[in-house]
């Protein structure tokens, strides 16, 4: 189905045998690889799907192929060491115009540490980090604090590769397998700094400073996966 895993240290590429393939990426496979947890149940929903998931697709506008995925993505930022690992990287066309996403899939993990929590006393390191995020984002100064790092550092990743594949757009999309759609405030309280109002399975454009257009998204996936 075109999923391909990354070998590390090199820009090649080979197809994946299956939902398996995916654990030996994951930052800490042995602890991240449970069933009804987000690694696993995103893992077997995407090998499942006939290209992207249904309700992934239905994040565009008309007819949207995927042309290739890539798990556990990891996009180099500005300051610190660490890159941002994304769950899927997945470059799409939709009509006659391309997408560079970033998937970030969540069941009832929330999105990490609060950008008042990550950016408490900072280092040096994390203010040429903050520096990098908010100009890829268009935002002037830091963002309210209540906002979740993690959405910052994950649409910056989905913008990075858009400028590097040349597609059209970047997307960050939240394929959520959480019945009761946990964490989707912080989405959207998100989505809001960019004047976004975004509702569960719905996406929504905006035109950043840059010029990039942006597309964010909230996908509900097939609660299924959650026994795999």
């Amino acid at each position: 189905m075109g999923i391909l895993r990354n070998i590390r240290g090199t820009r090649i590429h080979i197809p994946s045998q299956g939902p398996m393939s995916w654990q030996a990426f994951l930052a800490e496979p042995e602890r991240q690889w449970r069933t009804g947890y987000s690694a696993k149940t995103l893992a077997h929903c995407w090998e499942s799907a006939d290209g992207l998931p249904h309700e992934v697709a239905q994040m565009f506008d008309g007819p949207a192929e995927l042309l290739l995925a890539l798990p556990e993505h990891r996009v180099r930022l500005d300051g610190g060491n660490r890159d941002s690992q994304n769950d899927v990287f997945a470059l799409i066309r939709f009509g006659e115009q391309t997408c560079a996403a970033t998937i970030e899939g969540k069941v009832s993990e929330p999105f990490g540490p609060t950008v008042g929590e990550w950016y408490a006393d900072p280092s040096q390191g994390k203010r040429v980090r903050m520096r990098h995020l908010c100009s890829l984002l268009g935002f002037e100064e830091v963002p309210p604090f209540q906002i979740r790092y993690q959405l910052m550092h994950r649409t910056a990743s989905a913008l990075i590769e858009a400028r590097r594949f040349k597609t059209d757009e970047g997307a960050m999309i939240v394929h959520s397998f959480s019945p009761a759609r946990m964490w989707f405030e912080d989405f959207a309280t998100f989505a809001s700094l960019f004047g976004a109002e975004v509702k569960p399975d719905l996406s929504s454009t905006v035109i950043l400073k840059s010029g990039q257009r942006l597309r964010l998204g909230w996908a509900t996936g097939n609660e299924d996966f959650l026994k795999c």
